[in-house]
């Protein structure tokens, strides 16, 4: 059991691609999460709207959650291949 973590470690470790690949998927979710939870911030709306302010910022929030996942999943999907690759290339060069 030990032997597949240890060569995922391995090649983890040579593969700067994959690395990068999680690294950006990691800071685009945790950058869109904070953009827009400071761009709705001081979100309030006036006159006979303002009881619905909290229902709308949530709305938008949301946008911003599903944005910041997808963002996250394709960068986990895109180190998933080169992981892939990387390993098919690691192994052919022993």
């Amino acid at each position: 059991m030990k032997d597949w973590f240890n060569e995922f470690l391995v090649i983890l470790a040579y593969s700067k691609r994959t690395q990068w690949a999680i690294i950006l998927g990691v800071v685009g979710f945790v950058v869109i999460q904070v953009w827009g939870g400071y761009q709705y911030s001081n979100f309030e709306l006036s006159g006979p709207m303002s009881s619905i302010t909290d229902v709308i910022k949530q709305k938008l929030l949301r946008h911003h959650d599903k944005a910041a996942l997808g963002c996250w999943l394709s960068f986990w999907g895109t180190a998933i291949t080169l992981y892939k690759k990387d390993r098919k290339r690691f192994y052919r060069s022993f």
